[in-house]
């Protein structure tokens, strides 16, 4: 059967695309964008302008192309991305929501755009108290004494945590040997752990999905520096007993690390540092309504209880005397993460989300993030398996268990979404579910939009069982079709240009 009249559910359509060749493969030589007048731009030799030895022997073979053809050419490569201006984005554990324009206003400020990081502290007043301002509002908001904005991203922010967790350590005279893991921990947490020269412990779940309170009180000894943990964690499940795990870690001496990639659940219901958590990071690029993905920029600032603050990265932002400037002189710092102060303009962002929402909009977001993501879990029932069927939190975890029995596997059904005009979920994480796909609609999606996904979803589940084909051929209605993912992962073609 014909995959052709299998995609009525979703917003996929039919319609011109454009092929679009390297930009090295367009173009005519002696073909130029623009002309200048020889008699402004008079012909001088380049080694009267750059020193002999910084010049090339041969010329660069780059593409002779016209303006249009330039214009054209991203243009087209444009149209074939995917973000969250595009469509649904449900990425579990991601956090992949609609990011409000007026950040975008607020950070494109003539006085914040226009900013050098070398300008001296009486010249960036603005720009220092919106950072002092937003360490503030992130503590406020986890429940945390102090903090740096530095990180430039949620694996630099663990590792940011744990070096002042190890530098802490070592000033009380035992930095101690290994770090515990659960197994539904982050997959950047044990490398974070590694890199601070600790040897990683994993911690297996209990049957509900959450800490094995009993295996934790077994590895929790005098050597264990810290537990790092995730709450809610990638299944999505919320640790009902974290005074406890943290009360457990105490009172052995060791510090409890909590990763923040979740927090779009927590917002203004539940702090980390009521719960007992000694450090953590959270993702602006993720919570905070700041651009997600492509590689950045991010931001994955690290709070920390008072205890750890003189461990923080300088220089600190700090207020006296109604001025704001920037301390270098901080003897047990672990030192800088990022150059000068942080990606700022992703700073901006979140401080202008945070001071746009408000308190009550802060908890506004974690309720329909939370509300949406048990709509889809309840609504997909029976269609698929799900492992731990029970309320979740900001995102549900389904697997592939019914469709194996028709040879349909996650992956085909990821396929099958990019047919009906989805972006697919998180797929095949957490390692600890097999077929795994984790789905969070957060709190920026219309019932619309989640109704349409889940149509889609029935379709494919249904279609597994009466026509598996349709769905382990997909896609078809894609600018690509199937992919041998082994070839192109052994074998890339990384042509470019000859």
């Amino acid at each position: 059967m014909s995959n052709e009249g299998n995609l009525m559910k979703g917003e996929a359509a039919r319609g011109l695309i454009f092929n679009e060749p390297l930009i090295f493969k367009k173009g005519k030589k002696g073909r130029t964008g623009c002309d200048l007048p020889e008699k402004l731009f008079p012909s001088t030799k380049p080694e009267k302008l750059i020193g002999a030895s910084l010049l090339r022997g041969k010329a660069a073979d780059m593409p002779e192309v016209s303006e249009p053809e330039v214009v054209r050419h991203f243009t087209r490569l444009s149209q074939w991305n995917f973000g969250v201006d595009s469509g649904f984005y449900p990425l579990g554990s991601c956090t992949m929501k609609y990011n409000p324009k007026v950040n975008e206003l607020a950070a494109g400020l003539e006085g914040f755009a226009g900013l050098h990081p070398l300008q001296t502290d009486e010249t960036a007043q603005s720009a220092l108290q919106v950072m002092f301002e937003l360490e503030k509002l992130l503590c406020d908001i986890t429940g945390m004494d102090a903090g740096t904005l530095q990180p430039a991203a949620g694996a630099q922010g663990e590792l940011c945590g744990m070096m002042a967790i190890r530098a802490l350590l070592e000033k009380r005279g035992n930095a101690r040997k290994k770090v515990l893991l659960p197994d539904s921990a982050h997959g950047t947490n044990p490398a974070s752990a590694a890199l601070c020269d600790y040897d990683v412990v994993s911690i297996p779940s209990g049957p509900d999905g959450l800490i094995d309170i009993k295996k934790l009180k077994e590895a929790m000894d005098k050597d264990t520096a810290a537990l790092m943990l995730t709450n809610p964690n990638t299944l999505g499940l919320f640790e009902k007993d974290i005074k406890k795990i943290c009360a457990i870690v105490h009172a052995k001496g060791g510090l409890v690390y909590s990763d923040g990639a979740n927090l779009n659940a927590l917002l203004g219901k539940a702090r980390f540092g009521d719960m007992g958590i000694d450090v953590c990071h959270v993702n602006l690029h993720k919570t905070f309504a700041t651009p997600h993905g492509g590689g950045g920029p991010g931001s994955g600032p690290c709070l920390v209880k008072k205890e750890l603050k003189p461990f923080l990265p300088v220089p600190l932002v700090i207020k006296s005397k109604g001025k704001y400037s920037l301390k270098w002189d901080s003897k047990n710092s672990v030192g800088a993460f990022h150059g000068f102060n942080g990606n700022f303009s992703v700073l901006l962002k979140a401080y202008t989300y945070i001071l746009t929402m408000g308190a009550a909009g802060l908890k506004d977001i974690s309720e329909a993030a939370v509300l949406n993501a048990n709509y889809v879990r309840a609504k997909l029932k029976g269609y698929y398996d799900i492992p731990f069927d029970r309320y979740c939190m900001h995102e549900c975890v389904l697997s592939d268990k019914i469709q194996n029995e028709h040879h349909v596997t996650t992956l085909d059904i990821a396929k099958a979404l990019i047919d009906r005009g989805f972006h697919p979920p998180t797929i095949y994480f957490p390692l600890i579910v097999k077929g795994a796909m984790m789905i969070e609609p957060t709190e920026s999606e219309s019932k619309e939009t989640i109704d349409t996904f889940i149509e889609a979803m029935i379709e494919i589940a249904e279609l597994a069982k009466t026509d598996p084909e349709a769905i382990t051929s997909a896609p078809l209605n894609a600018k690509v079709k199937r992919m041998d993912e082994t070839k192109a992962a052994r074998h890339p073609d990384l042509n470019c240009c000859t």
